[in-house]
């Protein structure tokens, strides 16, 4: 792909926002890519449940601190990612982890998932933020690539003691 023909591709990304979830069009989006995410090998493989589709945008609604952005192409839900506000002790400020990211099949390969977190970047640098983190699965070599080239890398305080893992415990 030339240089022209990339720009020409990232040219159709009409609209990168952070949703406004009283528009029935953002509230639609985030579900509809959240579930395209859950079907995703890389997300589960499996679709939301009814409840997770039925509640989610308000359940959004209420908690503070939390950003959905979204990218559009031509009016379609094209890329979505979820930011979360955390805080880090160690340097006293706000941090924002990117939670979900996700881009719809028919639009990879477009530079979406590098606009949206730029997106993310400029919510955080707009909070105070210290840093943004996120977390991918050790298979994800694709989603890697572009991390790392947006700037992301492991987690380690010292290179003797290793890089964070990310681990959790399910309560029923």
């Amino acid at each position: 792909m030339t240089k022209g023909t990339r720009r020409a591709k990232l040219a159709t990304v009409e609209n990168i926002l952070i949703a406004d979830l009283s528009i029935p069009a953002h509230a639609e989006a985030v579900v509809y890519l959240l579930n395209e995410y859950a079907k995703d090998e890389m997300g589960g493989g499996a679709e939301l449940s009814a409840f997770a589709k039925q509640n989610l945008v308000s359940e959004l609604e209420t908690r503070q601190g939390i950003y959905s952005v979204i990218a559009f192409v031509h009016e379609k839900p094209a890329g979505l990612a979820i930011c979360m506000e955390g805080f880090s002790t160690f340097a006293c400020k706000p941090l924002l982890n990117v939670h979900d990211m996700v881009v719809a099949p028919e639009f990879r390969g477009r530079g979406i998932s590098m606009r949206l977190l730029a997106k993310a970047e400029e919510i955080a640098r707009s909070l105070g933020c210290c840093k943004l983190t996120l977390e991918v699965l050790e298979g994800n070599q694709v989603a890697q690539a572009a991390y790392r080239a947006y700037g992301f890398d492991g987690y380690e305080l010292n290179p003797e003691t290793g890089k964070a893992l990310f681990w959790q415990k399910k309560i029923a």
